[in-house]
């Protein structure tokens, strides 16, 4: 999700949001002779507002389980998700008053953080990314066929040395070439040294430069399919501190709230 100008006014009103309830947590704060409490109406009103606000950011899973689902548009999603969820930390702050009153009021607020924070990582690296593989990766293919486009190329490179022999070349030539081959660029074609090839230049006849040439284009296929994969996992990874902690703290947070308003 590359954040654009179309995230304007989801900052905007995210901002005079927090604006507002800070200069409203600042006047209920000053007229609360023992502090501000998670018990009292205004504090209740910052809790119910921000477990909403965490509540329609974890909404985002269940839609993207459901595709089909006609609730708006993904990317509208996407930019409520990112901005209602980093809304929610200051008001669950609000509620709170910024003490942390038993063991399971903790565990909250470190959930919270944790999930707060991986999720500005998870938006930045979404961000940086793709700009990222575009400038590294020129032949980005899709993730899921990179088993398979590697396979080919591998395929592709033993029908190139297969051909040699029909060359016009020396046959000892063609032996050290395929000796080469099978010794040095086979095994590395998954990751292979970029200046492999300028020393293998000099231990092969001309004659075989242009297999060469095709070997070297596929092992720099290869090294970009690696290089993809690498940063499509860093994409991803940080999904499963985000998700299943998110979950944690919803369900956690439907139990605060309900023993808070029982007892």
């Amino acid at each position: 999700m590359i954040i654009d100008r179309t995230h304007r006014p989801w900052i905007l009103m995210s901002a005079g949001v927090f604006v507002f309830t800070g200069i409203a947590y600042s006047w209920y704060a000053a007229g609360s002779p023992a502090g501000p409490r998670g018990g009292s109406a205004a504090g209740l009103m910052f809790g119910i507002a921000g477990y909403a606000l965490m509540l329609f950011a974890g909404l985002l899973g269940a839609r993207k389980k459901v595709p089909t689902w006609r609730l708006g548009r993904a990317q509208t999603w996407m930019r409520g998700h990112l901005w209602l969820g980093l809304l929610s930390f200051p008001l669950i702050l609000f509620h709170a008053g910024f003490a942390w009153r038993g063991p399971l009021t903790a565990v909250l607020m470190l959930l919270l953080v944790i999930v707060i924070v991986s999720g500005i990582f998870g938006a930045a690296l979404q961000h940086f990314l793709p700009r990222i593989m575009t400038m590294q990766v020129p032949m980005e293919t899709i993730f899921e066929e990179i088993p398979h486009v590697r396979a080919q190329l591998r395929e592709e490179a033993d029908q190139l040395v297969a051909s040699v022999g029909e060359m016009e070349a020396e046959h000892e030539d063609k032996a050290r070439f395929g000796e080469i081959y099978r010794t040095r660029i086979r095994p590395f074609l998954e990751h292979p040294p970029a200046e492999m090839f300028r020393s293998i230049r000099g231990a092969v006849s001309p004659e075989l430069y242009g297999v060469l040439d095709d070997l070297e284009s596929i092992c720099e296929e290869q090294r970009q399919l690696n290089r993809q994969t690498r940063l499509y996992h860093w994409l991803h990874a940080w999904l499963l501190v985000h998700v299943p902690l998110s979950i944690a703290l919803l369900v956690l947070g439907g139990v605060h709230a309900i023993a808070a308003l029982r007892y």
